[in-house]
């Protein structure tokens, strides 16, 4: 074997190499962000409806019962999707626009309602779950930034979607100051000071985001704000699905049905998973000034 058919071999040995480590870096956040997708196409398959007040899809659109199953079905096979190598390329080339489109639902009520904080939370919630799938979409879709979709992939994609990060953040603290008594209700009644902890939980969300956008320990501000999401599902929602005489739901949503507690654990599942994609995806140090 001559030396050039050595070198000639080098780019086909090494590429899967880093493929492969790239979506190992990804965990387990992938992982996790996959199950919460399954869990919401499972329930819309169950229901025949959409994730409540997180998919607002108008009662007047036509053929929403038929929409909600394709919707359904769609994130059951894109979350699957994301589970396996061989599919996930095309998974999150997929979910990526259809972040985009769910994120999109929230704009006819900002237009309506801006002065409403609720809608604000409403889409900071919805931004936050996007920069998790545009992180994925920037790391795994293998778009090289000079093609047509190179502006959203790699390095400088992973940026801006952690800005998108930071950005969601803001407006979902504030609401716990606006809505403090609802919020206060979502509290677990074991733990003391209760407004506090709304509070206090509230402020460290605006931080985190802060942090983020301005580049103050970013890296601290993302794990920060993933590990208090996941502590909601955890105290909150997981506890709620199971018994829902554990708090006052009706106190905060009224009357919303038996499927609240289990849409709201799937949906803060996916949210908290979307926050440990970004935090796995910052730097232990963001250069001011990073090159392309």
């Amino acid at each position: 074997m001559t030396p050039r058919t050595q070198t000639d071999l080098k780019p086909a040995l090494v590429k899967p190499i880093v493929a492969r480590r790239t979506e190992t870096d990804q965990q387990p956040g992938l992982t996790l962000f996959a199950a919460g997708l399954i869990g919401i196409g499972v329930l819309a398959l169950v229901f025949g409806d959409f994730a409540m007040v997180w998919q607002p899809v108008a009662p007047w659109v036509p053929g929403r019962t038929a929409l909600a199953y394709a919707t359904g079905a769609l994130e059951v096979c894109v979350g699957c999707g994301l589970l396996f190598t061989a599919t996930r390329v095309w998974a999150v080339r997929i979910l990526f626009p259809g972040l985009i489109l769910w994120a999109l639902l929230k704009v006819p009520a900002l237009a309506v309602a801006p002065q409403t904080e609720g809608v604000w939370l409403g889409l900071g919630e919805l931004t936050l779950l996007l920069s998790g799938g545009w992180t994925l979409f920037a790391r795994l879709a293998d778009f090289p930034e000079g093609s047509r979709f190179g502006f959203a992939a790699g390095e400088r994609g992973v940026r801006a979607a952690r800005m998108l990060f930071g950005a969601s953040l803001p407006p979902i603290g504030l609401s716990h100051f606006v809505y403090l008594q609802a919020t206060v209700h979502l509290v677990p009644p074991w733990l003391p000071f209760r407004a506090g902890w709304a509070r206090l939980t509230g402020a460290g969300q605006i931080a985190s985001g802060l942090g983020v956008l301005f580049n103050v320990l970013p890296r601290v501000a993302a794990w920060a704000e993933a590990a208090q999401l996941s502590c909601y599902t955890l105290l909150i929602w997981l506890p709620a699905s199971v018994a829902t005489s554990y708090m006052n739901l009706q106190a905060v949503f009224g009357q919303s049905g038996k499927r609240l507690p289990l849409t709201a654990l799937f949906i803060s599942w996916v949210i908290a998973a979307a926050a440990w994609v970004v935090a796995q995806n910052v730097p232990r140090k963001v250069a001011v000034d990073a090159k392309e």
